[in-house]
């Protein structure tokens, strides 16, 4: 479900700019009676077609050199040396990315939107470039933006849903206006499960109506992660160098580790929601202009998704700071360091002054076996570096606010109580702020989420707004219908749900967790798979960071360590997350970031299997 570029702009572009055109044919010697020899494919494989055979041997999508230069799994900073050498300019670097979307997403569905000026945006980097100018590390960089992240140019901004198609934002989202200013180059909209989630409790993670189904590189069949689906494969399958989620409770983390990738959830308020859908009133504070699509304003927070964690960092000196439109945003005041996040990179020498708590009975135990095993080798390899790593640091209440059945967003209701759960505020913040957000829109009707209801109704076919309808929408619309019921009212269980959640897994929970015999520890590790770890993190607000870790034997799907930290600690989890994959990348350790495999490429379940 992908646009492309005006096909004439497209053509004048070309006609009118001198580079170099990379081609993904080698030997692409067709051409008969006068044709371009382009119209006549001589030696289809293995770059234009995957090699036809057994399925689930993957391995199918090779990516050819770009200008001369190694694209696949190149870093932020390779790029730039090549194009302050002269040897790529962003423009060849974004047609190389193009022509990798053009060979892979019909498999993986990771693109929703291409953005119509690239190529204009490009070729003026490159014009800057040319003059002496750089902004920066990310310079000409090409990322691509979750679909429900507000832009004001020629994209939609529709969170994967038919029924906002044709509104056009009031403004940029923060985060891309600074992303902008850095001089990245924003080549379009990613994939993402309809409604980041928030629309059904019985899905198939990765599935828009808008969108499609995104699939991971590494199975095609199985659940990528979400919501930030298409992001996250984007970025793992080498179709762009970067991409930002949104999570209010694992859609960084999950799409990350299952992909394979570094992903990085900042401190909520760290990274503005304005300009994209964010939720909720925070008492005294308030998002008073939302441009990212909310959920909840108490957990909403932007973040990068890389394959290497100066990558990722490098997204994130790019987009933090503080909006006016964004209250949250002004706690960071005098908690953020001079000069960013990228000074604390460091490498695996660090890890001798390292101390890391294992919350084994919080966390670990609901991780399976196999992944256990291999989780602990790479944790006996951080103690061979050097680091000091104690089991048992555990989160004094994890027996109330764990729940034992894996991830659930409303397990205060599940104990009997919901004025200990999170679903409970998600579901009123989400009907207020949308509501916000839907009337700074311009071109739209829709105003309400009583208006988008009713659409997914008259739409069924392909919205599903009814169980049993749509195989990716199994349960129709019941979390759009749930938060319908609260018509947004802020009464005594809302207050009490929002106090506990916040209460026992900060003062209660992590930060108990993060002081050992009254020292404070360099970062909790845990593992990302299981999704409880991030389900804390997120109702605490608190920033998380994954690391790829290995693979699992059965499904061929990749899994992550995490690292957790309280409020505004960025600069541990950056010192500790780049010591640890300096490591990893020195070793031969074979718990680290590998390929993908695209196992079962051909294969077009709906809804996508979760295993």
């Amino acid at each position: 479900m992908l646009r492309f570029p005006c096909a004439a702009v497209l053509v004048f572009w070309l006609a009118s700019t001198t580079i170099a055109i990379p081609s993904f044919s080698a030997k692409n010697k067709g051409g008969t009676n006068g044709l371009n020899p382009s119209q006549i494919l001589e030696d289809p494989y293995p770059y234009e077609f995957p090699v036809l055979g057994n399925a689930t041997e993957g391995g199918r999508f090779p990516m050819p050199m770009c200008n001369g230069v190694n694209l696949e799994e190149a870093t932020i900073d390779q790029l730039q040396v090549a194009m302050n050498d002269g040897r790529l300019t962003s423009s060849q670097l974004v047609l190389c990315y193009l022509q990798r979307i053009w060979q892979t997403d019909e498999y993986i569905d990771v693109i929703m939107e291409l953005n119509p000026d690239f190529l204009e945006i490009a070729d003026t980097l490159d014009e800057e470039r040319a003059a002496g100018k750089s902004r920066g590390p990310l310079h000409g960089i090409p990322f691509l933006i979750k679909d429900n992240i507000a832009t004001r140019d020629k994209m939609e901004t529709t969170a994967g849903s038919w029924v906002l198609l044709g509104s056009v934002a009031p403004r940029d989202a923060h985060v891309v206006k600074l992303l902008r200013e850095a001089g990245a180059l924003l080549l379009g909209k990613a994939t993402l499960s309809e409604w980041a989630d928030m629309r059904n409790s019985n899905y198939s993670e990765g599935y828009s109506a808008r969108g499609g189904q995104a699939r991971s590189p590494y199975n095609l069949t199985v659940n990528g992660g979400g919501s930030s689906t298409g992001s996250g494969a984007a970025v793992a399958a080498n179709v762009v160098m970067f991409a930002l989620g949104t999570e209010t409770d694992g859609s960084i983390i999950s799409p990350a580790e299952r992909n394979a990738l570094v992903g990085f959830k900042p401190t909520v308020g760290l990274t503005s929601r304005a300009g994209y859908t964010s939720l909720g009133h925070h008492f005294h504070r308030s998002l008073t202009s939302p441009s990212v699509i909310p959920e909840s304003s108490h957990q909403d927070t932007v973040g990068p998704l890389a394959r290497t964690v100066r990558d990722a960092v490098y997204a994130l000196d790019g987009m933090y700071g503080i909006d006016p439109r964004d209250n949250y945003t002004l706690a960071q005041k005098g908690k953020t360091p001079a000069g960013g996040y990228a000074q604390f990179l460091t490498n695996k020498d660090a890890l001798k002054d390292a101390v890391f708590g294992l919350p084994w009975k919080s966390f670990w135990v609901h991780a399976d076996e196999a992944m256990q095993t291999k989780l602990l080798e790479l944790i006996v390899l951080i103690e061979e570096a050097g680091a000091t790593v104690i089991n048992g640091t555990e989160l004094p209440n994890y027996e109330i606010i764990v729940s034992p059945d894996g991830w659930n967003w409303d397990y205060g209701t599940t104990r009997g109580f919901a004025n200990e759960s999170e679903y409970t505020v998600v579901k009123v913040d989400f009907y207020n702020n949308i509501k916000r957000y839907l009337s700074e829109l311009e071109n739209t009707s829709i105003r309400s989420l009583e208006d988008i209801v009713q659409y997914n109704i008259d739409n069924v076919g392909t919205e599903g707004g009814l169980p049993g309808i749509h195989p990716a929408f199994g349960s129709g619309q019941d979390g759009f219908l749930a938060s319908l019921e609260t018509k947004g009212i802020m009464d005594e269980t809302y207050y009490q749900a929002l106090a506990f959640c916040q209460q026992s897994t900060r003062e209660e929970g992590l930060d108990k967790a993060l002081i050992h015999n009254g020292k404070k520890l360099s970062a909790l590790l845990v593992p990302a798979d299981v999704g409880q770890t991030y389900q804390i993190a997120a109702q605490a607000g608190y920033p998380v960071v994954t690391l790829p870790a290995g693979t699992s034997k059965s499904t061929g799907m990749p899994f992550g360590l995490a690292l957790m930290q309280k409020a505004w600690e960025e600069p541990e989890l950056v010192k500790w997350a780049s010591a640890i994959e300096d490591l990893q990348l020195s070793s031969d350790t074979p718990y680290k970031r590998t390929l993908p495999r695209w196992y079962e490429y051909r294969t077009k379940n709906i809804p996508v299997l979760n295993i």
